[in-house]
């Protein structure tokens, strides 16, 4: 990366664990976290701003239009977002509420194409800019953008005092084109974060996937179990979803991309999302059964796809009982993902 000063410390390229759509650069995304420290190669890029949780399809539209944008001038396409999500700064005892992490977050970008993600650390500091405060320091001095495209229903800045139309009226000012992006419906109205939210706790994710474009996931490390599942003759790999909004708990069928070790690959699969009332356990896990699999799968990171719900989480009188009910899953969740 040449010489290790602080600008290339805060700007090093992020891993692209799958290749970018045919037509898009085949550079690794570049992630910059601090808008004081910026390399010259990573100034004046055409960038959508918002908190992109899930990537949703409406996100895909606004990150479109800054494509468009980019194209035009040979610019770089950037996203410039912030971390921790700025209702997580706010109130960080509420409820888990985020569809992903930053990591799933910057891996999905990098799918579509992004050459800068400004993933700004949202902190005192920032939170307290006024909105001209905001857009002279980070957008036009810090980051040097050349056009920024945002929703309708954009705000920012302190007690999020700025509005979208003026931020057009700073960026005609200061010299930076502004795009507002309508919000996008579909029959079932607004895309947005909480809809799709709504619709995992219901236990309908095949609606999330039609608002996210694309299946919800969840993304992370395999971790150690009291590996129950393995002595019932269904070993699972077992993850984490402390921080992320919870879906209905319940079973799944689920498709998982193991996506390094010995066994990188994609795999069908049922999954157990929940607290495990067979076994007096309270925090809720997800434990995923891979069909046709062996191997040992800790520490490798899995993407599982929740894309149909079979049931809910239940005890049951016997172990027995438990036995066939998996057994049953298993069938079902084979004929789904075989249509699928």
């Amino acid at each position: 990366m040449g010489r290790r000063d602080a600008a290339a410390l805060r700007a090093e390229p992020a891993t692209v664990l799958h290749p970018p759509p045919l037509g898009f650069t085949c550079q690794p995304m570049r992630i910059i976290r601090d808008y004081q420290y910026v390399e010259e190669q990573d100034r004046g890029a055409c960038v959508a701003i918002g908190n992109f949780d899930g990537v949703h399809l409406g996100h895909q539209a606004v990150i479109d239009l800054a494509r468009e944008a980019a194209d035009q001038v040979g610019a770089p396409l950037g996203v410039l977002t912030f971390e921790p999500h700025p209702r997580q700064y706010f109130a960080p005892e509420a409820p888990p509420f985020r569809l992903m992490g930053r990591e799933a977050r910057a891996s999905r970008l990098a799918k579509l194409g992004v050459d800068r993600l400004y993933e700004l650390n949202f902190n005192a500091a920032l939170a307290s800019l006024t909105p001209r405060d905001f857009v002279e320091r980070v957008i036009a001095r810090g980051l040097g953008l050349r056009h920024v495209v945002v929703g309708q229903d954009f705000h920012f800045g302190k007690g999020r005092a700025g509005s979208a139309t003026g931020l057009a009226a700073m960026g005609a000012e200061l010299g930076f084109g502004v795009t507002l992006a309508p919000l996008l419906e579909t029959g079932g109205g607004v895309i947005s974060s909480t809809a799709i939210r709504e619709a995992l706790s219901e236990g309908r994710p095949r609606e999330a996937a039609a608002k996210l474009g694309h299946w919800h996931r969840i993304e992370g490390p395999v971790i150690g179990g009291e590996q129950r599942g393995r002595e019932l003759g269904y070993p699972t790999a077992n993850m984490s979803i402390d921080g992320l909004h919870p879906p209905k708990h319940g079973v799944y069928a689920v498709l998982v991309d193991v996506q390094d070790g010995p066994h990188k690959g994609s795999y069908h699969g049922a999954a157990s999302l929940g607290v495990r009332p067979m076994f007096g356990q309270n925090r809720a896990n997800l434990e995923t059964f891979l069909f046709d699999f062996t191997g040992d799968l800790y520490g490798a990171t899995l993407s599982v796809a929740l894309v149909e719900f079979l049931r809910p989480e239940e005890k049951f009188d016997s172990l027995e009982a438990l036995i066939a009910q998996m057994e049953d899953d298993c069938a079902r969740a084979r004929r789904i993902l075989a249509e699928t």
